[in-house]
């Protein structure tokens, strides 16, 4: 019998050009390699239609994300009221296929009658309250910080409201706890990732790493916070690397004779920096969801020093080096800079990430719970 499922996703999967997008689009050939017939719904806003897709998927359909005045509601969170479509809902209830929503984005049809006793799932990327919570607190203009507390406020009542509508795949055994406290039958699967394998070498690297996507202000935010509060007196190479940095911070990093400033690198570049980097520091403020950048640092860099943010909830705790303060952070990367990275550590890496980010056997365990 074929396995058909709709697939909705907050946005075109393609190219993977930023960390969010890497399980929205991994999980395509994944789940097509278990025979899956895959109808991918995308919402598109600056990205455009991806021929790329239709190898992966038996059909593909695109769909305009409302913006502005016309996608506010009272009622629901603006990710959620933004994606309110009427012909993907008409779509959808033509047929009795599982359903699986990518984020509580693309959650809607949860509040229609026609999907009560449909089989629908939800990929939780984070808690969304707590994570907009989190840019309340980075943001710096103050009509950005009041949109991201009324969107954590109206989140945190929506998610409740949804939380025993669906079965939750998070990517977070933390967020998957988190979800269960609201009456949801939720559960972990790993993020969904390239062919990486561990493939770090020994020895010593020669700089220390932040990188990042530096149009985000949490991204910004954490780079400051290591110019001005960890490297401010520490006499070593620093490399900040990532997108579209802004003036504040290429001012602030011309001003540290040890810190040099790449931008925009492309994939191989910012790869290379991360295989060459002796540390990938990797502070974050965001509790929920799995950084990307650190599973990139653990396949395919050396030391790892991140805080207990970075880190929670994600059972990689041993893999890495944990601070706190800024003279937590000084004292280990003084400590950790003249330490090679060493074949104990290179196993160590092997035994946690080598069954945790398996595509092929979390793309049969998911297959098992959407359609049995």
């Amino acid at each position: 019998m074929e396995k058909h499922l709709h697939v909705i996703c907050l946005n075109v999967p393609y190219p993977i050009d930023y960390g969010g997008v890497f399980d929205l689009f991994y999980k395509l050939p994944a789940l097509h390699q278990q025979g899956v017939k895959i109808h991918l719904h995308c919402f598109k806003y600056g990205r455009g239609e991806q021929a790329i897709l239709s190898q992966y998927c038996a059909s593909v359909s695109y769909y305009k994300r409302k913006q502005g005045f016309s996608a506010f509601s009272f009622k629901y969170p603006y990710i959620v009221s933004s994606r309110r479509n009427n012909t993907l809902l008409d779509e959808l209830a033509k047929d009795d296929h599982p359903i699986l929503m990518e984020g509580v984005h693309c959650t809607y049809l949860l509040n229609d009658e026609r999907f009560k006793k449909r089989k629908c799932f939800v990929r939780l990327h984070n808690v969304e309250y707590i994570y907009y919570r989190h840019l309340f607190s980075s943001a710096t203009s103050p009509l950005k910080k009041l949109y991201f507390l009324c969107e954590s406020f109206m989140l945190q009542r929506y998610e409740k409201s949804i939380a025993a509508k669906a079965s939750f795949f998070s990517v977070t055994k933390k967020d998957a706890e988190l979800y269960q406290q609201l009456g949801s039958k939720a559960e972990f699967f790993p993020l969904f990732l390239p062919d990486w394998k561990v493939n770090t070498g020994e020895g010593k690297g020669s700089f220390c790493l932040y990188h990042g996507d530096l149009s985000v202000a949490e991204n910004e935010k954490a780079a400051i916070w290591l110019l001005k509060e960890v490297f401010n007196d520490l006499r070593l190479p620093f490399v900040v690397a990532g997108k579209n940095p802004s003036e504040k911070l290429l001012k602030l990093i011309e001003g540290n004779q040890s810190t040099c400033l790449i931008a925009n690198p492309n994939e191989n570049e910012m790869q290379d920096l991360i295989a060459k980097a002796h540390i990938n520091i990797i502070p974050s403020y965001n509790t929920t969801g799995m950084k990307l950048k650190l599973l990139n640092g653990l396949f395919n860099g050396r030391h790892c020093l991140v805080n207990q943010e970075t880190i929670e909830g994600t059972g990689l705790e041993t893999a890495c080096f944990i601070a706190a303060t800024a003279t937590e952070f000084k004292a280990a990367i003084s400590a950790v800079y003249v330490r090679p990275f060493c074949e104990s550590e290179i196993a160590l890496r092997h035994q946690i990430l080598d069954h945790l980010f398996d595509n092929e056997k979390n793309a049969q365990e998911m297959v098992k719970r959407i359609f049995n």
